[in-house]
Protein backbone atom coordinates (compact mmCIF):
# COMPACT_ATOMS: atom_id res chain seq x y z
CA UNK A 1 0.00 0.00 0.00
CA UNK A 2 1.27 3.44 -0.93
CA UNK A 3 1.76 6.11 2.04
CA UNK A 4 -1.49 8.01 0.72
CA UNK A 5 -4.01 5.28 0.66
CA UNK A 6 -2.95 4.24 4.74
CA UNK A 7 -3.01 7.78 5.73
CA UNK A 8 -6.64 8.35 4.13
CA UNK A 9 -7.72 4.84 5.55
CA UNK A 10 -6.42 5.96 8.95
CA UNK A 11 -7.63 9.54 8.76
CA UNK A 12 -11.06 8.55 7.27
CA UNK A 13 -11.29 6.82 10.47
CA UNK A 14 -9.80 9.16 13.03
CA UNK A 15 -12.03 11.81 11.52
CA UNK A 16 -15.14 10.40 11.43
CA UNK A 17 -14.88 10.77 15.38
CA UNK A 18 -17.59 13.57 16.96
CA UNK A 19 -17.95 15.04 19.92
CA UNK A 20 -21.05 16.32 22.03
CA UNK A 21 -21.85 19.69 21.08
CA UNK A 22 -20.78 21.43 24.34
CA UNK A 23 -17.87 20.00 23.84
CA UNK A 24 -17.25 22.24 20.60
CA UNK A 25 -16.50 25.33 22.47
CA UNK A 26 -12.89 24.12 22.84
CA UNK A 27 -12.59 25.43 19.02
CA UNK A 28 -13.69 28.78 19.60
CA UNK A 29 -17.68 30.83 20.58
CA UNK A 30 -20.41 30.00 18.10
CA UNK A 31 -19.75 33.86 16.43
CA UNK A 32 -16.13 32.65 15.32
CA UNK A 33 -17.83 29.90 13.90
CA UNK A 34 -20.06 31.73 12.09
CA UNK A 35 -17.47 34.23 10.87
CA UNK A 36 -15.34 31.51 9.50
CA UNK A 37 -17.98 30.10 7.96
CA UNK A 38 -19.10 33.08 6.62
CA UNK A 39 -15.31 34.16 5.27
CA UNK A 40 -15.63 30.38 3.94
CA UNK A 41 -12.27 29.57 3.11
CA UNK A 42 -8.19 30.20 3.88
CA UNK A 43 -4.86 29.97 2.79
CA UNK A 44 -2.48 27.38 4.13
CA UNK A 45 1.42 27.46 3.82
CA UNK A 46 3.59 24.34 4.95
CA UNK A 47 6.57 22.97 4.68
CA UNK A 48 5.32 19.43 5.95
CA UNK A 49 4.45 16.73 3.93
CA UNK A 50 1.50 17.65 1.02
CA UNK A 51 -0.21 14.36 1.65
CA UNK A 52 -0.03 14.48 5.42
CA UNK A 53 -1.61 18.43 5.38
CA UNK A 54 -3.99 17.11 3.45
CA UNK A 55 -5.10 14.47 5.29
CA UNK A 56 -5.40 16.96 8.13
CA UNK A 57 -7.21 19.43 6.23
CA UNK A 58 -9.78 16.46 5.39
CA UNK A 59 -10.28 15.85 9.25
CA UNK A 60 -10.73 19.73 9.72
CA UNK A 61 -13.29 19.49 7.09
CA UNK A 62 -15.51 16.53 8.89
CA UNK A 63 -15.83 19.16 11.60
CA UNK A 64 -16.13 22.29 9.97
CA UNK A 65 -16.81 21.20 6.34
CA UNK A 66 -17.94 25.08 5.45
CA UNK A 67 -14.59 26.23 5.44
CA UNK A 68 -12.51 25.35 2.60
CA UNK A 69 -8.43 24.86 2.76
CA UNK A 70 -6.13 25.82 0.23
CA UNK A 71 -2.91 24.75 0.52
CA UNK A 72 0.42 25.51 -0.43
CA UNK A 73 2.74 23.41 0.38
CA UNK A 74 6.72 24.25 -0.84
CA UNK A 75 9.78 22.97 1.57
CA UNK A 76 10.79 25.03 4.43
CA UNK A 77 13.49 27.57 3.07
CA UNK A 78 11.45 27.95 0.00
CA UNK A 79 8.50 28.62 2.21
CA UNK A 80 10.42 31.20 4.10
CA UNK A 81 12.01 32.63 1.43
CA UNK A 82 7.96 33.13 -0.79
CA UNK A 83 6.82 34.65 3.06
CA UNK A 84 9.72 37.54 2.84
CA UNK A 85 8.98 38.06 -1.23
CA UNK A 86 5.44 38.57 -0.69
CA UNK A 87 5.53 40.85 2.73
CA UNK A 88 8.09 42.89 0.89
CA UNK A 89 5.56 43.50 -2.14
CA UNK A 90 2.47 43.79 0.03
CA UNK A 91 0.68 41.15 -1.09
CA UNK A 92 1.37 38.10 1.73
CA UNK A 93 -1.42 35.43 0.45
CA UNK A 94 -1.24 32.64 3.27
CA UNK A 95 -4.03 33.11 6.26
CA UNK A 96 -2.09 30.52 8.51
CA UNK A 97 1.85 29.49 8.15
CA UNK A 98 3.01 25.92 9.53
CA UNK A 99 6.67 25.42 9.95
CA UNK A 100 8.95 22.82 11.07
CA UNK A 101 11.76 25.69 12.20
CA UNK A 102 11.09 27.90 14.86
CA UNK A 103 14.17 29.89 14.51
CA UNK A 104 12.87 30.92 11.15
CA UNK A 105 9.55 31.69 12.41
CA UNK A 106 10.95 33.84 15.06
CA UNK A 107 12.57 36.07 12.48
CA UNK A 108 9.29 36.61 10.79
CA UNK A 109 7.47 37.59 14.03
CA UNK A 110 6.53 41.11 13.23
CA UNK A 111 4.28 39.42 10.14
CA UNK A 112 2.30 37.80 12.60
CA UNK A 113 -0.92 38.83 14.37
CA UNK A 114 -1.53 38.02 18.14
CA UNK A 115 -3.11 34.61 18.99
CA UNK A 116 -3.52 32.27 21.75
CA UNK A 117 -5.85 28.96 21.58
CA UNK A 118 -8.69 28.45 23.54
CA UNK A 119 -6.49 25.61 25.54
CA UNK A 120 -3.07 27.35 25.69
CA UNK A 121 -2.49 26.74 29.06
CA UNK A 122 -2.37 22.91 28.38
CA UNK A 123 0.60 23.18 26.13
CA UNK A 124 4.24 23.28 27.28
CA UNK A 125 5.91 27.01 28.02
CA UNK A 126 8.95 24.87 26.58
CA UNK A 127 7.73 24.24 23.24
CA UNK A 128 7.04 28.16 22.42
CA UNK A 129 9.08 30.71 21.42
CA UNK A 130 6.70 33.16 20.84
CA UNK A 131 3.06 34.22 22.04
CA UNK A 132 2.40 34.36 18.17
CA UNK A 133 3.56 30.70 17.14
CA UNK A 134 1.74 27.01 18.28
CA UNK A 135 3.09 24.03 17.70
CA UNK A 136 -0.20 22.45 16.02
CA UNK A 137 2.62 19.85 15.00
CA UNK A 138 5.02 18.18 17.19
CA UNK A 139 7.22 15.46 15.91
CA UNK A 140 9.89 12.51 18.30
CA UNK A 141 12.73 10.65 17.42
CA UNK A 142 12.37 6.80 18.30
CA UNK A 143 14.84 4.04 17.59
CA UNK A 144 13.63 2.02 15.00
CA UNK A 145 14.79 -1.76 13.91
CA UNK A 146 14.17 -4.58 10.66
CA UNK A 147 12.69 -7.25 12.71
CA UNK A 148 13.51 -9.71 10.14
CA UNK A 149 17.30 -8.91 10.74
CA UNK A 150 17.82 -7.49 14.50
CA UNK A 151 16.94 -10.47 16.89
CA UNK A 152 18.38 -8.48 19.89
CA UNK A 153 17.06 -5.05 19.40
CA UNK A 154 18.65 -1.60 21.05
CA UNK A 155 16.28 -0.55 24.15
CA UNK A 156 18.46 2.64 24.70
CA UNK A 157 20.09 5.21 23.11
CA UNK A 158 23.38 3.86 24.49
CA UNK A 159 23.09 0.61 22.91
CA UNK A 160 23.61 2.43 19.60
CA UNK A 161 26.99 2.04 20.61
CA UNK A 162 27.22 -1.59 20.87
CA UNK A 163 30.33 -3.65 19.38
CA UNK A 164 27.36 -5.78 18.30
CA UNK A 165 26.37 -3.00 16.05
CA UNK A 166 29.34 -2.43 14.07
CA UNK A 167 29.58 -2.60 10.39
CA UNK A 168 26.67 -0.16 8.66
CA UNK A 169 24.34 -1.70 10.79
CA UNK A 170 23.15 1.46 11.68
CA UNK A 171 22.12 3.98 9.72
CA UNK A 172 21.37 7.54 10.32
CA UNK A 173 20.30 11.07 8.42
CA UNK A 174 23.80 13.33 9.09
CA UNK A 175 23.72 16.18 11.09
CA UNK A 176 23.56 19.43 8.62
CA UNK A 177 20.31 18.05 7.07
CA UNK A 178 17.80 20.42 9.40
CA UNK A 179 16.47 21.49 12.53
CA UNK A 180 15.06 18.20 13.18
CA UNK A 181 18.07 16.08 12.97
CA UNK A 182 20.21 18.97 15.13
CA UNK A 183 17.62 18.57 17.73
CA UNK A 184 18.49 14.94 17.40
CA UNK A 185 22.26 15.79 18.00
CA UNK A 186 21.65 18.52 20.34
CA UNK A 187 20.14 15.97 22.69
CA UNK A 188 23.35 13.10 21.82
CA UNK A 189 25.46 15.68 23.09
CA UNK A 190 23.96 17.35 26.21
CA UNK A 191 22.08 13.96 27.40
CA UNK A 192 24.14 11.07 26.37
CA UNK A 193 27.57 12.64 26.97
CA UNK A 194 30.23 14.15 24.66
CA UNK A 195 31.82 10.87 24.29
CA UNK A 196 29.05 8.97 22.22
CA UNK A 197 29.11 10.78 18.54
CA UNK A 198 33.40 9.36 19.17
CA UNK A 199 31.86 5.83 20.14
CA UNK A 200 29.22 5.67 17.48
CA UNK A 201 31.19 6.59 14.62
CA UNK A 202 33.48 3.70 15.67
CA UNK A 203 30.93 1.36 14.37
CA UNK A 204 31.35 2.35 10.64
CA UNK A 205 27.33 4.10 10.78
CA UNK A 206 25.99 4.37 7.25
CA UNK A 207 25.00 8.14 6.77
CA UNK A 208 22.14 9.07 4.55
CA UNK A 209 20.61 12.60 3.68
CA UNK A 210 16.95 12.75 4.90
CA UNK A 211 14.51 10.63 6.70
CA UNK A 212 12.79 9.05 3.82
CA UNK A 213 15.75 7.50 1.69
CA UNK A 214 17.27 5.59 5.32
CA UNK A 215 13.64 4.45 6.52
CA UNK A 216 13.43 2.72 3.37
CA UNK A 217 16.77 1.16 3.34
CA UNK A 218 15.68 -0.17 6.90
CA UNK A 219 12.80 -1.34 5.19
CA UNK A 220 14.87 -2.99 2.46
CA UNK A 221 17.52 -4.19 4.76
CA UNK A 222 20.03 -2.15 3.62
CA UNK A 223 20.61 -1.11 7.40
CA UNK A 224 19.55 -2.99 10.59
CA UNK A 225 18.82 -0.10 13.14
CA UNK A 226 18.24 3.50 12.70
CA UNK A 227 16.87 6.74 15.02
CA UNK A 228 14.03 8.26 12.79
CA UNK A 229 11.21 10.26 13.44
CA UNK A 230 8.47 8.39 14.41
CA UNK A 231 6.29 9.84 11.66
CA UNK A 232 8.55 8.81 8.64
CA UNK A 233 8.31 4.56 10.34
CA UNK A 234 4.77 5.05 11.50
CA UNK A 235 3.37 4.36 7.95
CA UNK A 236 5.64 1.53 6.87
CA UNK A 237 4.93 0.15 10.02
CA UNK A 238 0.57 0.24 9.39
CA UNK A 239 1.68 -1.25 6.02
CA UNK A 240 2.98 -3.68 7.51
CA UNK A 241 7.02 -3.46 6.77
CA UNK A 242 9.22 -5.81 8.67
CA UNK A 243 9.78 -2.62 11.36
CA UNK A 244 8.91 -1.63 14.58
CA UNK A 245 9.90 1.13 16.59
CA UNK A 246 11.00 1.91 20.00
CA UNK A 247 10.59 5.04 22.34
CA UNK A 248 13.76 5.30 24.68
CA UNK A 249 13.88 5.72 28.23
CA UNK A 250 17.23 8.20 28.25
CA UNK A 251 14.09 11.04 26.24
CA UNK A 252 12.10 11.55 22.93
CA UNK A 253 13.84 14.62 21.42
CA UNK A 254 10.67 16.38 19.93
CA UNK A 255 10.01 18.97 17.43
CA UNK A 256 7.16 21.65 18.46
CA UNK A 257 6.56 23.49 15.03
CA UNK A 258 6.13 27.19 14.77
CA UNK A 259 2.54 27.65 13.35
CA UNK A 260 0.88 31.02 13.30
CA UNK A 261 -1.79 33.60 11.83
CA UNK A 262 -0.60 36.45 9.37
CA UNK A 263 -1.05 39.90 10.16
CA UNK A 264 -2.55 39.84 6.36
CA UNK A 265 -5.00 38.06 6.82
CA UNK A 266 -7.85 38.13 4.49
CA UNK A 267 -9.87 34.99 6.93
CA UNK A 268 -8.87 36.18 10.32
CA UNK A 269 -11.87 33.91 11.81
CA UNK A 270 -11.23 30.96 9.47
CA UNK A 271 -8.02 31.18 10.42
CA UNK A 272 -8.49 31.28 14.14
CA UNK A 273 -10.71 28.13 14.07
CA UNK A 274 -8.29 25.82 11.62
CA UNK A 275 -5.97 26.92 14.47
CA UNK A 276 -7.74 26.34 17.53
CA UNK A 277 -9.29 23.28 16.24
CA UNK A 278 -5.34 21.82 15.12
CA UNK A 279 -4.69 22.61 18.69
CA UNK A 280 -7.43 21.20 20.53
CA UNK A 281 -7.38 18.22 22.13
CA UNK A 282 -9.31 15.91 19.28
CA UNK A 283 -6.67 17.76 16.55
CA UNK A 284 -4.04 16.49 18.50
CA UNK A 285 -5.78 13.00 19.15
CA UNK A 286 -6.04 13.17 15.36
CA UNK A 287 -2.50 13.86 14.67
CA UNK A 288 -0.86 11.13 16.81
CA UNK A 289 -3.58 8.84 16.40
CA UNK A 290 -3.60 8.76 12.38
CA UNK A 291 -0.43 10.24 11.85
CA UNK A 292 2.09 8.94 14.10
CA UNK A 293 3.10 12.63 15.49
CA UNK A 294 4.02 13.13 19.28
CA UNK A 295 2.52 16.15 21.05
CA UNK A 296 3.17 19.17 23.17
CA UNK A 297 0.32 19.07 25.37
CA UNK A 298 1.63 18.70 29.20
CA UNK A 299 -1.50 15.61 29.30
CA UNK A 300 -1.14 14.09 25.76
CA UNK A 301 -4.64 12.39 25.13
CA UNK A 302 -2.61 8.94 24.40
CA UNK A 303 0.20 7.67 23.92
CA UNK A 304 2.06 6.42 20.49
CA UNK A 305 2.56 2.41 21.11
CA UNK A 306 5.18 1.44 22.99
CA UNK A 307 5.22 4.63 25.25
CA UNK A 308 5.32 4.42 29.01
CA UNK A 309 4.68 7.35 30.34
CA UNK A 310 6.26 6.72 33.58
CA UNK A 311 9.23 5.35 31.73
CA UNK A 312 9.25 7.90 29.11
CA UNK A 313 9.68 11.45 28.92
CA UNK A 314 10.12 14.22 26.28
CA UNK A 315 12.90 16.19 25.76
CA UNK A 316 13.21 19.90 24.34
CA UNK A 317 15.96 21.87 23.45
CA UNK A 318 16.65 25.29 25.44
CA UNK A 319 15.72 27.63 22.32
CA UNK A 320 18.98 29.89 23.32
CA UNK A 321 21.24 27.11 23.02
CA UNK A 322 19.23 25.70 20.08
CA UNK A 323 20.42 28.25 18.18
CA UNK A 324 23.98 29.68 19.89
CA UNK A 325 25.13 25.80 20.18
CA UNK A 326 23.96 24.63 15.90
CA UNK A 327 27.44 25.87 14.27
CA UNK A 328 30.03 24.64 16.16
CA UNK A 329 28.26 21.04 17.19
CA UNK A 330 27.48 20.34 13.77
CA UNK A 331 31.22 21.16 12.50
CA UNK A 332 32.21 19.25 15.46
CA UNK A 333 29.54 15.92 14.58
CA UNK A 334 30.89 16.27 10.44
CA UNK A 335 34.85 15.48 11.57
CA UNK A 336 33.52 13.22 13.62
CA UNK A 337 31.29 11.30 11.34
CA UNK A 338 33.94 11.92 8.34
CA UNK A 339 30.79 13.86 6.96
CA UNK A 340 31.68 16.25 4.16
CA UNK A 341 28.87 18.60 3.32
Amino acid sequence: MKRRSVLAGLAGAAASWTLPAAAQDEFGSKDLVAAAEKEGSLTYYTANFAEVEQEVIKAFNKRFPKVKVAMVRAPGGQIIQRIKTEAAAGKLAADVVNHSDRGLMKELEDLFQDYTPPNAADYRPDALVSPKFWPGVTLGWCLAYNTELVKNPPKTWADLTKEEYKGKKIGQVVGPSGGTTWTRIMFERQVLGEDYWKKQAALQIALYPSGAPLSDALVRGEVSIAPLLYNIIYTKIVEGAPAEAIFAPEGVPIIPYADGITKTSKSPNAARLFMNWRLSKEGQTFAIKSLGNITSLKEPPLFPKGWDPKLIKVWVPKFDEFEKLRDGWLEEWNKTYGYRQ
